[in-house]
């Protein structure tokens, strides 16, 4: 997964393609919980990009696109968000591919 390094990064990856935004924290307990799954589901969607942002590094963007809660993750094609799963509950392997499955078929 690609780390997120500036807003302009976040601009130029999300507009084209598919791209997974992943909005974590290194003191949130629940993100490191799933961090050891990330490369398995990556791997089942090969076509997506995914990015992770470190949320107290780019608060600015979080507030721009209401995520509030960590972790959360957003979907874009081609530059549109397309599908969101946002809270702030632990996430399972189960849900985020589904969230992705869910996205692709959007």
């Amino acid at each position: 997964m690609k780390t997120l390094e500036s807003i302009s990064m976040y601009d130029e990856v999300i507009k084209e393609g598919q791209t997974v935004m992943m909005f974590s924290a290194d003191w949130c307990p629940d993100c490191r919980v799933i961090e050891p799954i990330l490369p398995e589901i990556e791997a089942v969607f090969p076509e997506v990009t995914f990015l992770y942002a470190d949320r107290d590094e780019f608060i600015d963007l979080c507030s721009r696109l209401d995520v509030f809660g960590i972790p959360s993750f957003i979907f874009y094609r081609d530059g549109q968000e397309v599908h969101r799963f946002v809270s702030k509950d632990r996430k399972t392997k189960e849900e985020i591919v589904a969230f992705i499955r869910e996205a692709e078929a959007k």
